[in-house]
């Protein structure tokens, strides 16, 4: 089989197109012949953290991806030979990601897929759908799980609503029925998260945003997703509502955040990080049977029409696509690794 490999870390020229054998699926294990392999940060950070030394001699990465069960281990209940799943942490504490015409995975980390949901679909969940489910799960109140009503009467704001995760959190939010404010940092990408199902939407830097979110929720935000609370912290909490949660996921424009003190406690405000990789396993399966509810219901649409461009990359144009990830691409990136039709 064709299989993307490094030996060492670096920048994306350490990827090569190699030939390997498929692995045979232990106890508790299945393997799954990849049709698309989804590409997020944390798969080229990953890679390019030269600091530390490499985790095993050979790595295949790629977290997310979707394709058909072609081999079950001893042990497994619930998955079976010819069914169609979507996979996240492939690469998880293992070797051997996605980005390999056929992989080996635990099988608390494949989720069978309904019908009638591409393969394009299933592998833009993942990392993206299970941090945008986590940050919504962990207001004080509640609610832990997500399905249709469960954020009714509440009000989420998502911050960089034009991001992977930012998108899977418009979608979910307005499933579970919240009204969701978006900011973004253009005009196109505005049309993004309205396009997600946004209800209201506003461009920044803008020194009036706080008064525009608080006439889209004059009681305060309850949920906040947020990307960038180096940037954000004062903001989040001049529109936040008592008791609401900030569940900050990624470090962008800065490693380090100063929040206002005073106000933080005044509001009762929760600061939750939450990293997928760390999160634990009960809040793994519970994010997967819920986007899998959410998947059902068609709530998780990708494509541009849906607020989600999707760019497209072969195998062999994996180290193209850590590129464009790490570039900052609108959307996800994914690659096609088989014939899609053809499985």
């Amino acid at each position: 089989m064709k299989a993307i490999v490094y030996s060492r870390r670096g920048d994306s020229s350490v990827l090569a197109l190699s030939e390997r054998e498929p692995a045979t699926p232990g106890p508790g294990e299945v393997r799954v012949r990849v049709a698309v392999s989804g590409v997020n940060p944390t798969d080229w950070k990953a890679r390019a953290s030269v600091d530390r030394p490499m985790d095993f001699a050979e790595v295949i990465p790629n977290q997310d991806g979707a394709g058909v069960i072609d081999a079950v281990g001893a042990d497994v209940t619930g998955l079976a030979v010819g069914d169609r799943v979507w996979l996240f942490l492939a690469a998880h504490q293992r070797p051997t990601g996605t980005a390999q015409e056929f992989t080996v995975v635990p099988a608390t980390r494949v989720v069978r897929l309904p019908d009638g949901i591409g393969f394009d679909v299933a592998a833009s969940l993942g990392v993206p759908a299970m941090t945008a489910h986590r940050a919504l799960t962990v207001h004080e109140f509640g609610p832990e799980r997500l399905s249709p009503g469960a954020l009714e009467r509440r009000v989420v704001l998502v911050q960089g609503g034009a991001g992977a995760v930012g998108h899977a959190a418009i979608q979910l939010a307005v499933w579970a029925g919240a009204t969701v404010i978006a900011t973004v940092s253009s005009r196109d990408k505005a049309d993004l998260a309205s396009a997600a199902g946004a209800h209201h939407v506003f461009q920044y830097p803008d020194d009036n945003l706080a008064a525009r979110i608080l006439e889209g929720a004059p009681g305060g935000v309850d949920h906040i997703v947020e990307v960038s609370p180096a940037q954000n912290a004062s903001l989040d909490v001049t529109v936040l509502a008592n008791h609401g949660s900030i569940a900050f996921y990624a470090n962008n424009n800065g490693d380090d955040f100063t929040a206002p003190i005073a106000a933080s406690f005044a509001k009762n405000a929760r600061w939750q990080g939450l990293l997928l990789y760390t999160v634990g396993d009960d809040a793994l399966a519970a994010a997967a049977e819920d986007v899998t509810s959410a998947l059902m219901a068609g709530a998780l649409p990708v494509g541009e029409a849906a607020g989600l461009p999707i760019t497209w990359y072969s195998l062999d144009e994996t180290a193209a696509a850590h590129d464009a990830v790490e570039q900052g691409a609108t959307g996800k990136v994914l690659i096609r690794i088989s014939n899609a039709s053809a499985i």
